[in-house]
């Protein structure tokens, strides 16, 4: 066998434009939606600059952009919303009610539940708000029993990683494959068509996630209150009358026995200081400190500084103040967005204190702490009245991580519940399509008043929609050009004499390893028409290799950042990078032998 002809130019640049996208969306400065936009243009501009014609039809530059009215976007979409339904009024809240119950009792069988309960919801609704349900009842609940956090969080995201696996709408890297499957043909997969081989695959991870990865975890102390070992980045400002002014950065490290740690000095003029230790402390001041909540809390009182420096509510001496963690997550408020421009302290009456990164070490505060951009799994310290936090708890719209009550509900839960079983039973039975069905769910939730238009906004993700357009665009342009079938070509080389299960198996992996440092979604959409064509030239049955591409782009378990529920956990668990290495690689390497055995047996070739 030799090795494939080159194929033709446009092909070729296709090809080169496919390897810059995969480089580009793993770049952290580059906003996803930017580098997913510079695709769709380039591509576009590149076709009507310079045609392609095949059997003597063009390929059309304006119907790269049919992504953004794609069926799989559309039910993408439309998911995202009927899912924020269910946060907004805490329909999903009588599970968490029950595990309260169950982990007063048994901290392994509160496990085992909460894996099942977890990966069985998510297999339904998107995992997100699954795990922002969870976490604040399992943090809870290992706190009580005198057990950290980091042994159960990661288990539990991975868990609803793994069920959403088992069906068609459990994860938009379903919805785009099963999309894309049918554009080239295949007829098109009914919700539960791939449950089996996906639910066996489950059953083994997550005995794996109940026996042996707790055990693989640190014992890392991580009670998410007061005493919080994570490390936020606060500014401190030196007020006019502050015991502090004149005194040198030296006697403020002395009089905190040597525990504070100043990052940053910058004067009232703007101007920034080098943190040398004979340094002045003048009035108007601001110091950038790393610590925790409670020792943030201890410098303030210890050195006469102020954490509330630019705050405009008046509630310093109020009795009643507590600190709260809250985490950005998708589709909040907070979102993508600044405290400054959301108007966080005059809707929520809560003062911003701090800020930890997700996944990410910050040397300095860059402006005010209301000016900074705010992304998914990014912590926010703030203070304020017990009555604002457990309103805002109970309000649905943030996560605030010390919540061991006040989960949010409301009166309308139960019918957005409905709504929600009615999306999944109208599809599952084939009565509608799931994009219809989900569209008439969120337009239910709507008129019932379970959301509203600003909340159905907020759940739907830009970078979400425009990385699905861009892949779309790039998985069309490499079938068209004859691209993806030169990728088969040397797939099939690199493995030639190898049999069909080893093919299988290989291209599994190779999505698996790809989906933990690109866009779950953008290995999924470039992925098909690979598999599809590997299965042409192989004349065995497309289906088991589009599912290999399916489940290999749904095994994020390796990196923090592979997806964003992972963000989560890793704040809320205080994990490391190390960690999710260390647990996700057996993790992908036991579902990977289980489906790759599997697939060529279930599916007989």
């Amino acid at each position: 066998m030799h090795f494939p002809a080159l194929p033709n130019e446009h092909a070729i640049a296709i090809l080169l434009l496919t390897v810059f996208a995969l480089f580009l969306f793993t770049r952290e400065s580059i906003p996803l939606e930017t580098s997913s936009l510079f695709i769709i243009t380039s591509l576009a501009v590149a076709l009507e600059l310079f045609p392609y014609q095949s059997n003597g039809v063009e390929l059309q530059a304006i119907n790269l952009f049919s992504g953004f009215g794609h069926e799989a976007l559309i039910s993408v979409c439309a998911l995202m919303i009927a899912g924020q339904g269910l946060v907004r009024t805490g329909a999903l809240e009588p599970v968490g009610r029950r595990l309260s119950v169950v982990s007063r009792h048994s901290p392994m069988l509160l496990l085992i539940i909460t894996l099942l309960i977890g990966a069985v919801l998510s297999a339904f609704v998107n995992n997100t708000p699954v795990v922002i349900l969870l976490m604040p009842i399992l943090i809870s609940a290992t706190l009580r029993t005198n057990r950290s956090p980091a042994s159960i969080l990661m288990p539990m995201g991975f868990a609803t990683l793994i069920g959403g696996m088992c069906t068609t709408i459990g994860t938009s890297t379903n919805l785009l494959v099963v999309s894309v499957a049918a554009d080239l043909g295949l007829e098109k997969f009914g919700m539960f068509d791939f449950i089996v081989p996906g639910s066996i695959a489950a059953a083994v991870g997550i005995v794996y996630l109940w026996l042996i990865a707790p055990h693989m975890l640190p014992a890392r102390e991580t009670p998410l209150s007061d005493t919080s070992p994570r490390m936020f980045f606060a500014q401190f400002s030196v007020p006019d009358e502050s015991k502090s002014i004149n005194k040198s950065l030296s006697d403020l490290i002395t009089a905190t026995d040597g525990a504070i740690k100043i990052v940053q000095l910058q004067r009232q003029d703007g101007s920034t200081v080098t943190t040398l230790p004979d340094i002045t402390i003048k009035a108007g001041d601001k110091l950038t400190v790393c610590d925790t909540p409670k020792q943030l809390k201890e410098y303030e009182q210890v050195l006469d500084l102020s954490l509330q420096a630019d705050s405009d509510i008046d509630n310093e001496n109020s009795s009643n103040q507590q600190l709260a963690e809250i985490v950005v997550s998708q589709g909040s408020p907070l979102e993508n967005t600044t405290l400054r421009r959301a108007h966080f302290q005059f809707y929520y009456r809560l003062i911003p204190l701090a800020i930890h990164h997700a996944g990410k070490k910050v040397n300095k505060l860059k402006g005010q702490l209301d000016d900074i951009q705010l992304h998914t799994g990014d912590v926010l310290l703030v203070q304020g009245e017990h009555s604002d936090i457990s309103t805002l708890k109970r309000s649905g719209e943030l996560l605030v991580l010390d919540s061991t009550e006040d989960l949010p509900h409301s009166r309308k839960a139960p019918l957005a519940l409905v709504i929600m079983l009615a999306i999944v039973v109208i599809a599952g039975f084939g009565i509608l399509p799931i994009s219809i069905s989900a569209l008439c769910g969120v337009l239910a939730m709507l008129i019932t008043g379970c959301l509203d238009w600003k909340a159905a906004v907020q759940a739907l993700s830009t970078p979400v929609i425009l990385i699905v357009v861009a892949s779309l665009a790039l998985g069309s342009a490499m079938v068209a050009t004859g691209g993806a079938d030169y990728i088969a070509n040397v797939f099939l080389y690199l493995t030639y004499g190898a049999s069909g299960h080893v093919i299988l198996a290989g291209l599994m992996l190779t999505m698996a390893l790809l989906t933990n440092v690109i866009s779950n979604n953008a290995a999924a959409v470039i992925g098909t028409p690979i598999a599809i064509s590997m299965a042409t030239q192989l004349d065995l049955p497309a289906i088991p290799f589009v599912l290999a591409v399916l489940f290999g782009a749904n095994m994020s378990y390796i990196t923090p950042m592979a997806y964003k529920t992972n963000l989560l956990v890793m704040n809320a668990g205080g994990y490391k990078f190390k960690d999710f290495v260390k647990v996700g690689t057996p993790l992908t390497i036991l579902m990977w032998l289980v489906l790759s055995w599997l697939l060529p047996n279930l599916y007989q070739f």
